[in-house]
């Protein structure tokens, strides 16, 4: 009953309804692009037959492609195909929303999909509105410096000082650089004033940074390097003072009646800025000096956190036995400031003429034994314990050849 012969004929009609339903010849390789540049994803399929294949992005459940047809109103996407086997979609000006996973899917009867995910690299951006501006404090306060960034991967922040100065976060505790969004310095100095940098960087090029401007605000504060000056009359002398102040202060001289000076013929001041720049070096040339100019001149410095100043006594001496061609007074060299280590003198320290060591060392030239130094008084100079010995020998020997003539 079963042993019927198949016909030929039919055994092609059933061949001919087999058909091998398509499937993947290749994975979809993940991609990473940075933002604004263009991506292509593949999926390489076999025997697509009258089937179609469909592309999506999952995370957004979003069906972008369906065979020649885009689907999503995004007109930076579009779909390409090479001879129905590698089906291409397109993403211009990729931005961070496009990444994540998308998906090539075949409608057969139980769907067939494959995944593959899109890294979208941004480079890092600092957001100034939750960022510190530039800032100014008082001298002793603490000092909070924030830096935010934006990018993908998440930026890494790092401060460092503009002049490549260290830090100071606190005391005793200084570093090259600080890295965090948040910078915090304790009891800041005038030291610790300039420009200071957040840098953001991930991976991505290009690395920014923001620069943040830290001034710090203190009274002025005066140092001395001579505070009692002497000069003959006729000669030139300058007496000079050194300030240091935030912000800029007015610097100007007076006599001991509280007039201010001016420039003239008999005066000329001169302020030179130093380094840093709230040092500043003054100076009053007093030319052809007269009885009137002996006294006492006052150096002073303001500015809106307050006031100093200092004293210097101009006296008279006596000109040197041999003076070059030029009539000025040339002060011994002055010492150099102090660091700023060491507090510089403030409003309120009185400045003392050290008398008394000009007195100890008139005395110690004095007791000391041995030859006595030229003064520099007008008049015949002082014969030294040497030149008295030489002429009593010398009248030993005149005397000597008067008895040898008188004899012989």
């Amino acid at each position: 009953m079963f042993n019927r012969t198949v016909s030929p004929r039919f055994v092609f009609m059933f061949k001919q309804d087999v058909v091998e339903e398509p499937e993947f010849t290749d994975v979809i390789q993940n991609v990473t692009v940075p933002a604004g540049r263009s991506v292509r994803l593949a999926c390489s399929v076999k025997n697509l037959g009258s089937y179609k294949v469909a592309w999506m992005h999952f995370e957004q459940s979003a069906i972008l492609t369906v065979h020649n047809h885009v689907i999503t109103r995004n007109p930076r996407v579009s779909v390409t195909h090479d001879k129905h086997r590698t089906w291409f979609l397109h993403i211009s000006d990729v931005r961070e929303e496009d990444r994540g996973r998308y998906m090539c899917q075949i409608n057969t009867v139980t769907a067939k999909t494959q995944f593959g995910y899109l890294h979208v690299v941004v480079p890092p951006t600092i957001d100034d509105s939750l960022s510190s501006s530039d800032v100014i404090v008082r001298e002793g306060a603490n000092v909070t410096l924030t830096c935010r960034a934006n990018g993908s991967p998440k930026p890494t922040i790092k401060w460092k000082r503009d002049d490549n100065s260290k830090i100071s976060i606190s005391k005793g505790h200084s570093v090259s650089e600080w890295e965090g969004e948040v910078l915090d310095m304790a009891r800041i100095s005038r030291l610790d004033m300039g420009a200071y940098l957040c840098i953001a960087s991930n991976g991505v090029p290009p690395t920014v940074s923001k620069r943040v401007k830290v001034s710090v605000d203190f009274p002025p504060m005066l140092w001395i390097p001579h505070q009692l000056v002497g000069a003959p009359l006729f000669y030139n002398v300058t007496l000079e003072c050194f300030t240091e102040a935030h912000p800029t202060s007015l610097n100007y001289w007076t006599r001991d009646d509280g007039h201010m000076i001016h420039e003239s013929s008999k005066y000329h001041m001169d302020n030179t800025v130093g380094t840093p720049a709230y040092k500043t070096h003054m100076r009053l040339l007093i030319r052809n000096i007269n009885t009137e100019d002996y006294g006492t001149y006052k150096c002073i410095a303001k500015n809106p956190r307050g006031e100093s100043d200092g004293t210097i006594r101009l006296y008279t001496s006596s000109p040197p036995t041999t003076t070059p061609d030029p009539r000025a007074i040339t002060l011994p060299p002055a010492s150099k400031p102090p660091r700023r280590d060491t507090p510089l003198t403030d409003k309120g320290t009185k400045y003392q003429s050290n008398l008394n060591e000009i007195d100890k060392g008139k005395q110690k030239t004095d007791e000391g034994g041995g030859k006595t130094p030229l003064n520099w008084v007008g008049g015949a100079s002082q014969v030294t314990g040497d030149d008295a010995d030489w002429r009593r020998s010398s009248l030993w020997v005149l005397v000597l050849l008067i008895i040898i003539t008188f004899y012989f």
